[in-house]
């Protein structure tokens, strides 16, 4: 069940427990509190804030980010910037972008036209 937070319409006659921000378990279901359950006051539901985010990464992406850091792990640069150069085309994520130009760097390949191609495929 859904944790919902209430604050109190007028906090200077608010109890303890509702002068600030308080948080009740509800039903989805259920009508929304109207009054502070310790001391009748009226109060209102509020939107929460959510301090965190849930981000999901596919095993592809997982699967390939390991391959990345193996060739790297063992020199092999080339091998490295390249699968990352691919993978960075197909998610549209800037940063295995990046890491691809900087295994192409080490791997020896021109700085200058690695830069002219990092513009043209913009991200």
């Amino acid at each position: 069940m859904p944790i919902y937070e209430y604050e109190p319409l007028n906090p200077k006659k608010s109890c303890p427990e509702c002068i600030n921000r308080f948080e009740i378990i509800q039903g989805i279901d259920e009508e929304p509190l109207s009054r502070c359950p310790k001391c009748g006051q009226k109060v209102r539901k509020i939107i929460s804030w959510c301090r965190a985010a849930v981000i999901e990464t596919s095993d592809e992406h997982l699967r390939v980010e390991k391959k990345i850091t193996e060739y790297e792990q063992q020199g092999m640069w080339s091998h490295a910037a390249e699968l990352a150069d691919k993978h960075s085309e197909k998610v549209k994520d800037k940063g295995i972008k990046t890491r691809a130009l900087d295994n192409y760097k080490k791997a020896g390949y021109d700085a200058d036209s690695l830069e002219k191609h990092s513009k043209t495929n913009d991200i």
